[in-house]
């Protein structure tokens, strides 16, 4: 486990972008990393979120928000830092004092979207694909490294 590379995915509320991020890592990259996720003023899930992840076989359900400044207070050292928020939110966050690389991946609010109910669950799929998508080559890249 040790061995593992630690990542950070940061957004505003944790309940949509870095709950996505850290799930899809968690899947796909367990091998070769230990994933968190936090924001800078968590929130509740979102359930469309809890909803999309669910259909992709994986439960959130029971998860928690938390907070950059919770996980700091704890001490923990990442090698990847990575904000998924907008690029507008993203000068908001925090500089996180260690020698970590940080990435920023720009991803639409799926709380920012206007539309109906039954387009919702589509929009925030689309978002979660494009996550998934930016995961699998996060990790293909780190593999082609080793």
């Amino acid at each position: 486990m040790s061995d593992k590379e630690r990542v950070l995915f940061i957004c505003v509320h944790n309940s949509a972008r870095s709950q996505f991020a850290e799930a899809y890592l968690r899947e796909i990259g367990s091998q070769w990393f230990s994933v968190e996720s936090a924001g800078l003023d968590p929130g509740e899930l979102n359930p469309y979120v809890v909803q999309v992840l669910k259909e992709d076989g994986i439960d959130i359900s029971g998860k928690k928000t938390q907070s950059v400044k919770d996980v700091y207070d704890r001490g923990v050292k990442f090698s990847y830092i990575i904000t998924v928020c907008d690029r507008v939110t993203e000068k908001n966050c925090p500089v996180y004092p260690q020698p970590a690389q940080h990435l920023s991946w720009s991803f639409p609010d799926p709380e920012k979207l206007e539309c109906s109910d039954e387009e919702m669950q589509s929009k925030v799929r689309e978002i979660a694909d494009v996550i998934k998508m930016k995961i699998r080559q996060f990790v293909n890249d780190y593999k082609s490294k080793l």
